[in-house]
Order: C-alpha cells, then structure tokens, then sequence
C-alpha cells in the first residue's frame, strides 16, 4: 500500500528512464530571463484548452437527453406498429371465422335439405335427372 502512495519513488524511477528529458529543460538564468515573455503565452494557451466545468456537464445532460427522447420515440413507433398488425389479424380472424360459419351453414343445408342437394348437384356437378332433355347453348 506505501509503495502506491509514494509519488518520490515515482518521480526518481521515471527521471532516471529518461535521462533526455532532463536535458530539454531550461538552465535557471535562463528561465528567470525567458519567464517575463513565456508565462502569458503558457498562461493564455492553459486558458483557452481548458473547458468550464458547466459546460461538459450541459454536454452531457444533453446527450442523456437525446439518447432517452430517440428511445422513446422508437418505442412508441413500434408500438402504433405492433398495434396496426394487430388490427389486421384480429380483422382477419373475425373475416375467416365469419367463412367457416357461412360454409358450415351450407354443409348443415346439403346434410339436410333434399332441394339444396339438388340444387348444389345441378350448379357444381352439371347433373341432370333422369327423364330431362338437355339442349346445348353456344
């Protein structure tokens, strides 16, 4: 755990690493004398990169923002879509159920009624009785 504390230990490993590092920088004579210029330019150059604390806050409040509005609104889009298929499929169940009634009527009336056998045979079957006279109309 001390060794993570122990910034001096740190510092001294990474100097001693980079011995070319140490060469770059200015005598003392020479910084007192380049300091009156080079301050504001480092000054201004710190002032203009650094960004208020307000501001990336907004940024980011505005992102979640974003991000939850576009995933609300595809949500409710999938929604009104999910909800029209199922119109159409309740629309068509309730037509195929109104079929299969109106055919098991017709079944119920070929079962039973003697003329709607005829009738039926006649229309789909071409049939006719025994004792009829068929003339062909072309």
């Amino acid at each position: 755990m001390n060794r993570a504390v122990n910034t001096y230990w740190t510092d001294t490993r990474l100097a001693a690493q980079r011995p070319a590092a140490r060469a770059l920088t200015l005598p003392a004579p020479a910084r007192e004398a380049a300091g009156d210029y080079a301050e504001p330019i480092i000054e201004a150059r710190r002032r203009r990169l650094v960004i208020p604390s307000w501001v990336t806050f907004t940024m980011i409040i505005l992102a979640t923002f974003a991000l939850c509005v576009t995933v609300t609104m595809r949500t409710h889009a999938e929604m009104r879509s999910a909800a029209q298929k199922f119109e159409r499929m309740t629309e068509d169940v309730e037509t195929l159920r109104n079929n299969n009634a109106e055919i098991e009527r017709e079944v119920q009336e070929l079962r039973t009624n003697p003329r709607a056998i005829e009738a039926a045979a006649r229309t789909r079957l071409n049939m006719v009785r025994a004792n009829e006279i068929v003339v062909p109309i072309d």
